[in-house]
C-alpha cells in the first residue's frame, strides 16, 4: 500500500473501482470498493495522484480526497476511452483513468467550489423550468387547434386562448377540453412564478460575485452569462488563451484538414451547449441594439454585416465576447471600451 503513488478511481453509484501503480509504473493495487469504504480506503493510503473521469459526483469526490491529502485530476471522459483496452468493465476503466492522468499533455477539469455548484444548479433548474413551460405553451396550442382555435405568436397569443377557457359562455370548447386546459393553465402560471423567482435568485448570486459583476460590463453578457461563467470555470487559467476558451465552448470552425488543404466548416458544437447559447443570445442582442442605433462606433461589426448573414456574424460576435470575457477572468481585469466607442 505504501508503494502506490498514481490511482485511477472508477467511481459509480455502489461498486467503485480502485486501480494503483508505483513510480515504475507497475500494477501494485486492483480493488473494489463499497461507496461507504471509499473515504476510509483513501485515508490509509499515503498521498498520491488520483485519476477521476468528470462525471456526475466528481466535484464531490474529488473535493473529498484532496481534504486528505491527494491529489485529484478530473478528465473529461473522452480523452480517457482512448486508453481502455478491449472490453468495457469497471477494472478496465479504472487502468486507463490510471494511465491517462500520467499523461504529460493530458487535459484536466478544475474542481468547483460547492457554492460554484449551487449557481450551476440555479441555472439548470431555471433551464428546466423554461423547457417546461416551452412544452406546456405548445400543448395548449395544439389542444385548441383541435377545435379550430388559433392565437397569434407570442405571449399575447397564449393569454387570448387562457382567457377564452376563463370565459364560461364561449360554446366553442366541451366542458372536459376546459377543464383540461385550465389544469394546463394554472401549470403554465405556475412555472412562470417559479421562472421569476429563479431570476432573482441569479441576481442575488451575481450582486454577490465580484468577478460576475465585472463580467456585466462587457457588451453581450448578463447577469445570467455573467454568474454561468464564474460557476461554469473555476480556474480560467486551465486555458492557454482566449481562443482555447471558445474552442471549449465550441464556438470555433470544425476541421477537416489535410495535406496542407485546409478545410473549415461550421462550429464544432463541442463543449458547454449551455454557455454556447447564452453567448449566441448576447451577441444577437448587440448586433439588434446596432441595427437600431448604428453601427458607425463598430466598424469591425458593421464591415462583418456587410458581408455575412446575421447569425453568421452573431457566432463570430460570440466567439469574440468569449475570449474578452476569458482575459477579464484569468487576468482580473475590468472591461475597458474600444477608443472608437469612448468618443
Amino acid at each position: 500500500m505504501q508503494a502506490v503513488t498514481t490511482v485511477g478511481l472508477d467511481i459509480a453509484k455502489s461498486a467503485f473501482q480502485v486501480h494503483g501503480t508505483d513510480t515504475d509504473g507497475m500494477v501494485v493495487l486492483r480493488q473494489q470498493l463499497k461507496r461507504s469504504r471509499v473515504l476510509g480506503f483513501f485515508k490509509k493510503l499515503s498521498p498520491c495522484l488520483v485519476g477521476i473521469e468528470a462525471c456526475a459526483s466528481s466535484h464531490h469526490w474529488s473535493r473529498e480526497l484532496q481534504a486528505l491529502g491527494h491529489t485529484v485530476r478530473l478528465m473529461p471522459p473522452a480523452y480517457v476511452k482512448p486508453y481502455v483496452k478491449r472490453q468495457k468493465n469497471d477494472a478496465a476503466d479504472a487502468e486507463a483513468i490510471c494511465e491517462a492522468v500520467r499523461r504529460p499533455n493530458m487535459r484536466f477539469v478544475a474542481t468547483k467550489t460547492p457554492d460554484q455548484q449551487a449557481c450551476l444548479m440555479l441555472h439548470r433548474t431555471r433551464h428546466l423550468f423554461i423547457r417546461q413551460q416551452t412544452a406546456l405553451t405548445n400543448a395548449i396550442r395544439a389542444h385548441f387547434a383541435e377545435f379550430g382555435i388559433v392565437a397569434s405568436v407570442g405571449r399575447n397569443g397564449i393569454k387570448e386562448l387562457l382567457d377564452v377557457v376563463a370565459g364560461p359562455d364561449d360554446g366553442r370548447l366541451p366542458m372536459i377540453a376546459r377543464q383540461c386546459l385550465a389544469a394546463l393553465g394554472d401549470q403554465l402560471q405556475r412555472l412562470k412564478a417559479q421562472i421569476l423567482e429563479f431570476d432573482r435568485r441569479i441576481n442575488a448570486w451575481h450582486r454577490s460575485s465580484e468577478t460576475s459583476r465585472r463580467l456585466d460590463d462587457l457588451p453581450g453578457v448578463g447577469p445570467a452569462l455573467a454568474t454561468a461563467l464564474v460557476a461554469s470555470v473555476p480556474d480560467p487559467e486551465v486555458f492557454r488563451s482566449g481562443r482555447d476558451f471558445s474552442a471549449w465552448i465550441g464556438l470555433v470552425p470544425k476541421q477537416n484538414s489535410s495535406g496542407g488543404k485546409e478545410r473549415l466548416g461550421n462550429i464544432t458544437r463541442q463543449g458547454d451547449r449551455y454557455l454556447r447559447s447564452l453567448f449566441c443570445a448576447g451577441a444577437l442582442a448587440v448586433i439588434r441594439y446596432a441595427k437600431i442605433h448604428g453601427t458607425r462606433y463598430r466598424p469591425w461589426l458593421a464591415k462583418l454585416l456587410e458581408r455575412r448573414p446575421t447569425k453568421v456574424a452573431a457566432i463570430a460576435l460570440a466567439n469574440k465576447i468569449a475570449r474578452m470575457a476569458w482575459a477579464m477572468m484569468a487576468r482580473g481585469t475590468s472591461y475597458r471600451e474600444p477608443v472608437a466607442l469612448a468618443r
